[in-house]
């Protein structure tokens, strides 16, 4: 029988004081945590510093996804208050939300949101709500106009005008996310031309990320939780580039665990190919990495997912002797917070 893996074994106490509330002045002035996977060897340095840790042969890979202004308040038909959170955009006018209300609205309702939306509700999808939009040519367009950006729930403040810049990557294209890959926040254009001077390759994929991201494991047996859907986008060309990587010996570096998450996805048969579709795929020591030899990465709540995919990336034992030394040392946690690069645990499990 296989002993279970507990999600205490995953827990770490944050002052909280140390969970970032806004970001840096300046995009790359972060510090960076190195960490080694293999050996537990750490390196305290600035984010700018990474260009000295990238090969030329290496392969940088971004995800190009892009933050939609998913938030709404408003009211239901009944008087009600309602907030709205869009996990995604099914269509032009249809999209999958989270609904908070006192009572859940019934098939039918239709709610009134931020004074001037008429959304109704088609049905129910286990946690996510579908709604249709009327009287709008796109919900893109009516969230550009009206949505609320929707900071992670640990930022206990209002959106500022600067979050509208900083809690979205420089290179983001690909309208689709509620939450930012904040790996990637890190990057200014500055840095990003530096690499490309430095002849190192650059690929882009997209993973939309959801709010699932911040919902905990709720259960005591790591096995036992069950993801999150994400829709993801690896094309050939990046799947080509990866594969060029390792044949010429390179790294593949992914920024961000969306990056890790979409390239270990679309290698779930042992190569990678090109895919598109959704993934729920849950990465937690014992796995074995295919396609992602390093990452860049922020740091990331006690007992999440993200802390199980880091764990299983470098050992646990590693990551978490990282994180109190990171915690003694002041680093800045979570989405606004600093960065580590952590390359891959290459013994034969990762514990």
């Amino acid at each position: 029988m296989i002993a279970p893996m507990k999600t205490s074994d995953f827990q770490f106490d944050l002052p909280e004081e140390l969970i970032a509330q806004y970001p840096s002045e300046n995009r790359t002035a972060s510090r960076l945590l190195f960490l080694e996977g293999n050996s537990g060897q750490r390196q305290d340095l600035q984010f700018t510093d990474l260009l000295s840790l990238l090969k030329p042969d290496d392969l940088l890979v971004f995800n190009n996804t892009k933050v939609i202004p998913a938030r709404l308040f408003g009211v239901k038909d009944s008087g009600g208050k309602v907030e709205v959170l869009i996990e995604r955009v099914l269509d032009e006018t249809r999209v999958l939300a989270h609904i908070r209300s006192s009572k859940s609205p019934a098939a039918g309702r239709h709610l009134q949101l931020e004074g001037v939306l008429d959304a109704e509700v088609l049905g129910r999808h286990d946690a996510l709500f579908e709604l249709k939009f009327h009287d709008i040519h796109s919900v893109i367009d009516a969230l550009d106009q009206y949505g609320r950006l929707p900071l992670p729930p640990y930022i206990e403040r209002e959106v500022d005008k600067a979050d509208l810049d900083r809690y979205q990557t420089v290179y983001a294209r690909n309208v689709g996310a509620v939450a930012a890959p904040t790996a990637g926040l890190h990057f200014d254009e500055a840095l990003l031309n530096k690499i490309r001077e430095a002849g190192i390759e650059t690929a882009e994929l997209t993973l939309h990320v959801g709010a699932g991201t911040f919902q905990p494991v709720r259960v005591d047996d790591v096995r036992s939780h069950q993801m999150h859907k994400e829709v993801i986008d690896v094309s050939d060309k990046v799947a080509e580039q990866v594969k060029a990587t390792r044949a010429r010996g390179g790294r593949v570096i992914a920024v961000g665990t969306t990056s890790v998450r979409a390239l270990e996805s679309a290698s779930i048969n042992g190569e990678i190919t090109a895919y598109q579709g959704e993934t729920d795929i849950f990465i937690y020591p014992g796995y074995q990495f295919r396609s992602v030899d390093a990452m860049v990465t922020n740091f990331h709540l006690s007992e999440s997912t993200l802390l199980m995919l880091v764990s299983a990336f470098a050992g646990k034992k590693h990551i978490l002797e990282a994180y109190q030394h990171a915690i003694q040392q002041r680093y800045r946690f979570f989405s606004y917070g600093d960065a580590m690069f952590i390359t891959r645990n290459t013994n034969e499990v990762a514990g």
